[in-house]
């Protein structure tokens, strides 16, 4: 059996990942990962591109807005009677704290910058290792639900394991230099073929190694044919 390397280089083979916040500032980014918390990444656009509609994305901006005007904006991303105040918060945060530059905090080590970005009201564990892991290019590894399927099903962890098990599962396996790439290909491959409902059996690169009891065996054999005659 290939290792959990091994199998994502062949989930990336057919899912190249998507980056759709290339071009977003550090603080930008953190305020995006806010927005996708506990909603879709179709959402988190929506809500984010409504907030640059009408604000200036800095912590100088966004520290003076109006939580009301803030929540109207980010509405289409969902809670935003909560995120609204927390990216005010956070904004005023990173004003006070940092002097408006995150680079004083990418610039900490790891272990530190993640303790800092953790003691941020509304920063968990999860934006804290994307923001960590996408805008400074550490070797963290984010967990998100797609992600948590993934390990779960892959019998990489207890079928109750939390999220830092989970992160240290992947960090275990997955050599430095990759896991950024690996993490942002898992999330594609959970969104378009390892769902959570209706899993996609008949297209997945690894059905023969996946340990999931309830995965498709005929619409998994069918993809092997497939790529064996092809």
């Amino acid at each position: 059996m290939s290792s959990i390397s091994e199998r994502i280089d062949r989930i990336l083979e057919v899912l190249p990942k998507r980056r759709w916040y290339r071009a977003l500032t550090p603080f930008e980014r953190l305020v995006s990962t806010i927005l996708s918390q506990n909603t879709s990444r179709e959402a988190t656009i929506k809500g984010f591109k409504k907030l640059k509609e009408r604000f200036a994305i800095t912590p100088e901006v966004l520290a003076e807005a109006s939580v009301e005007e803030i929540k109207a904006c980010i509405k289409p991303s969902g809670l935003y009677n909560t995120k609204a105040p927390r990216i005010r918060e956070v904004a005023r945060i990173i004003l006070d704290e940092y002097g408006g530059d995150l680079d004083n905090l990418i610039r900490l080590p790891l272990d530190m910058a993640r303790e800092r970005l953790l003691r941020i009201p509304g920063v968990g564990f999860k934006t804290a290792d994307v923001f960590l892991s996408v805008v400074c290019r550490r070797e963290s590894f984010p967990v998100d639900t797609h992600i948590s399927r993934i390990a779960k099903r892959w019998k990489m962890v207890r079928g109750n394991a939390g999220y830092e098990e989970i992160r240290l599962a992947f960090e275990a396996v997955i050599p430095r230099g990759k896991r950024r790439r690996d993490h942002l290909s898992l999330i594609e491959f959970g969104r378009e073929i390892c769902r959570a409902r209706g899993p996609r059996c008949e297209t997945c690169p690894v059905y023969g190694e996946c340990e999931w009891e309830g995965k498709s065996r005929s619409k998994g054999e069918s993809y092997r044919f497939l790529t064996k005659s092809s």
